[in-house]
């Protein structure tokens, strides 16, 4: 085997020889990415969306390294050490199972963190270093530094993280040999995206996108709108209500454009040239689309846009208006709920707990009802006021917050209350559980450990941008003001009740059977729709 570098063979070569080792078919985009490492810049950005390999080309990408230059030393930075681990790890598998380079990996010549290859010659820095990009490598040096993925949402959520990222990559510049380079594979997570101030600096840039063509219909309420191709992928919406439109069913093509059967009335994505459809078909596209929550979050993830993947614009106008209140209806033995002609089949209350303190913040309880197509109506937003709880001589509960909840629950035939137990939440379930006896109301308990900001808007957009969130008059005029005025780069502001109104959003109801109360309890009627009670002839 020749040791002269000019004779070994090219990148394509090497990942072709192991693709058929692992079975592969090797799409257009991965010998595209491929050609491109070879022959890339000192400074080097690749930006492809997700599900894409890149991983996995990177570890082939530093086997052939090695297979070409023994000496070679990679500094690889992800943005966590487990991360980098795992890449260094995929390594390893490739040099030890590949037949140009499974000669390269002695046994015992370090750990998964830093190890030598075979004709390594500085045995003080190691072929391979692996760290995360928040740790210290400050004494390592390199020839390639590489940064996988190190831009994610928990290092660039506000102006501080994105300083303090800027900062550790900049250590890298010391930690090169000279005549080194860097390379940068990931997807931008915000409008202040690192990979395109380095495009700006002039780094050598290869992106590839899920779709090579794209056009959006921000407000779909026409029949027919111009797309300047012909679109092959046509979204509605964003989130679990999103789907994709059928040609002939949903819309079909004309001249200019699409024109639809029925408009959506909602956001809608028009894309053509995917650039791997055997792996993402309309299946797979609809899933991933239906699991991703933002809007920003599909267009930098997919088609690689530098957008805050949780920043949106909270518009109360798209919340749809109503001025009913729930009436019920009674025939048969049975009871149920409807708003208007709409029969509601599920409710949850949250309850975001505060003290009431003076300056404290705004303790904030909501109640958001459901119909049987998954329209969300957000018939509560009320501040409660006082203590927790106000007890009487045999200290029975008379008053204080948890008492406003049940009168507010045997009013609206609330069957669950959910309590954020976050901060002074923590001993509010037990004190309004004992409030509700009674009234047959559940109590459920909810910790989040997401960023307050985050949750607002993974709850708010999909419905928002599908247009199926729908508001009583009463409680737009409290949250009109904290919605339109709501900044996720705040930490301090007035979003209490929105955020009580996510909590509820965010909790999916369920269709319960009709539970069994106590003979005892206060009557509460089961509004609930369930399957009835049916007589029936049988053979034995």
């Amino acid at each position: 085997m020749s040791t002269d570098p000019d004779k070994k063979v090219s990148l394509l070569v090497f990942f072709m020889l192991w693709a058929r080792r692992m079975r592969w078919d090797v799409p257009d985009i991965h010998v595209r990415a491929l050609i491109w490492l070879e022959a890339k810049g000192s400074l080097a950005v690749l930006r492809c969306f997700r599900g894409f390999g890149k991983s996995t080309l990177l570890a082939i990408y530093n086997a052939w390294r090695y297979y070409k230059d023994p000496t070679d030393r990679i500094l690889h930075q992800s943005e966590s050490d487990p991360t980098a681990y795992k890449t260094s790890r995929d390594t390893q598998n490739v040099i030890r199972n590949h037949p140009l380079t499974r000669h390269l990996l002695p046994p015992n010549q370090g750990t998964v963190e830093q190890w030598w290859v075979e004709g390594a010659s500085d045995f003080r820095n190691a072929s391979m270093f692996a760290k995360g990009i928040l740790s210290n490598v400050t004494s390592a040096r390199a020839d390639e530094c590489q940064n996988d993925d190190v831009e994610v949402p928990r290092n660039i959520q506000t102006p501080e993280a994105r300083e303090k990222l800027r900062y550790r990559l900049g250590e890298q510049t010391h930690i090169l040999v000279p005549g080194g380079s860097k390379l940068y594979i990931g997807t931008p997570h915000t409008h202040d995206s690192l990979y395109d101030e380095l495009e700006s600096m002039g780094a050598d840039c290869l992106t590839i996108r899920m779709f090579a063509q794209e056009h959006r219909i921000e407000d779909a309420k026409h029949n027919a709108y111009d797309v300047p191709f012909v679109p092959d992928v046509v979204f509605s919406g964003i989130g679990k209500h999103a789907r994709v439109l059928v040609l002939g069913t949903d819309y079909q093509q004309t001249k200019t454009g699409i024109a639809f059967f029925t408009p959506p009335g909602i956001l809608v994505d028009c894309y053509a040239g995917s650039a791997w459809p055997e792996r993402f078909d309309l299946a797979t596209l609809e899933t991933r689309r239906r699991e991703t929550r933002t809007i920003n979050e599909w267009d930098s993830q997919y088609q690689l846009h530098s957008k805050p993947v949780t920043e949106v614009r909270l518009d109360p106008a798209r919340i749809i208006p109503y001025d009913v209140q729930p009436t019920m209806r009674y025939a048969n033995g049975a009871a149920a709920m409807f708003l208007g002609s709409t029969q509601i089949v599920g409710a949850v209350a949250y309850w975001d707990c505060s003290l009431g303190k003076i300056k404290s913040d705004a303790s904030a309880f909501s109640l958001i009802l459901t119909d049987a197509r998954g329209q969300l109506y957000w018939h509560l937003a009320v501040g409660l006021t006082g203590e927790i709880a106000e007890y009487g001589d045999r200290d029975q509960i008379i008053g204080g917050q948890v008492h406003q909840i049940r009168e507010l629950v045997i009013k609206h035939q609330i069957p669950r209350v959910i309590i954020e137990t976050n901060g002074p939440g923590g001993f509010a379930p037990t004190i309004l559980r004992q409030a509700l006896k009674g009234t047959g109301c559940g109590v459920g308990e909810e910790y989040s450990s997401t960023n307050k900001q985050k949750r607002i808007l993974d709850a708010f957009e999909p419905p928002l941008s599908a247009r199926f969130l729908w508001a009583h008059v009463e409680v737009l005029k409290v949250i009109w003001d904290q919605m339109r005025d709501f900044n996720p780069a705040l930490t301090t502001q007035e979003d209490d009740y929105i955020d009580s109104g996510a909590g509820g959003i965010a909790q999916t109801p369920v269709r319960i059977g009709r539970i069994v109360g106590k003979p005892t309890e206060t009557r509460r009627d089961d509004w609930r729709p369930d399957a009835g009670v049916h007589e029936v002839q049988v053979d034995y």
